[in-house]
């Protein structure tokens, strides 16, 4: 099975060499699956011909919110839109998540509550789970067909599937604790209260369910269903 990546956000300057592009984070996320995986960089203009170009597809995270006034994002929605139409199943991972949720009739904003940063506890069907974030904007209205599968008292909104077509996260399952800590060093001072950071750093080096996620990805590419 073919798995399309479609990249909406590239990594911190700072921060290239010392870790993998994110297609790259997902392919290592989900090895051992059986799939293939080819990728396109939309966040620089490079599209697919279409969703016939890949069996599956998944939206990874972006520094950018899914509302900016950027040309890249209509065709995306358009192509979310068309993935959903051509019944491909779809993923999406934070950034991933919202444009989704845009693209098919529900809201995203800069949420006044502030960040997530770090190991977060969201509860889903099968129990409690423990995944790195990463964001500030959220999903707040939702589409016509979203259901909650995971969410927390600062995300309500943290997991949505729509049954038979896409499941999103708002979570990061393919990040690890010390891209966290990389982005804490790089892009949290001056944005991120200091407070939030520490106590973010403290937390790392705890267990994540970064595979339970993974296995969940592969279960819905394979099977459209989370069980």
């Amino acid at each position: 099975m073919k798995i399309g990546i479609l990249q909406t956000g590239l990594i911190p300057t700072d921060l290239e060499g010392k870790f993998s592009d994110y297609p790259s984070m997902f392919k290592d996320l989900l090895a051992g699956q059986g799939f293939d995986f080819e990728s396109w960089s939309v966040v620089e203009g490079e599209f697919p011909s279409g969703p016939e170009a890949a069996d599956g597809w998944l939206i990874t995270g972006s520094r950018h919110g899914a509302y900016e006034d950027l040309p890249w994002i209509p065709p995306l929605e358009n192509l979310i839109r068309g993935i959903v139409a051509a019944d491909r199943p779809l993923i999406g991972v934070c950034f991933g998540h919202q444009i989704i949720a845009q693209a098919l009739g529900g809201k995203v904003e800069k949420f006044a509550g502030g960040w997530a940063v770090g190991p977060q506890v969201y509860d889903f069907p099968g129990g409690k789970k423990t995944v790195q974030a990463w964001h500030q904007d959220q999903v707040v209205t939702l589409p016509k067909g979203a259901e909650v599968v995971g969410a927390n008292d600062f995300c309500r909104y943290a997991a949505l599937l729509y049954p038979g077509k896409a499941y999103t996260v708002q979570p990061h399952p393919e990040y690890g604790d010390a891209f966290i800590q990389g982005l804490i060093n790089t892009r949290g001072r001056g944005v991120v209260p200091d407070a939030q950071l520490d106590a973010a750093t403290a937390r790392l080096g705890g267990p994540l369910d970064r595979a339970e996620i993974a296995n969940q990805f592969a279960r819905f590419f394979r099977e459209r269903s989370l069980s």
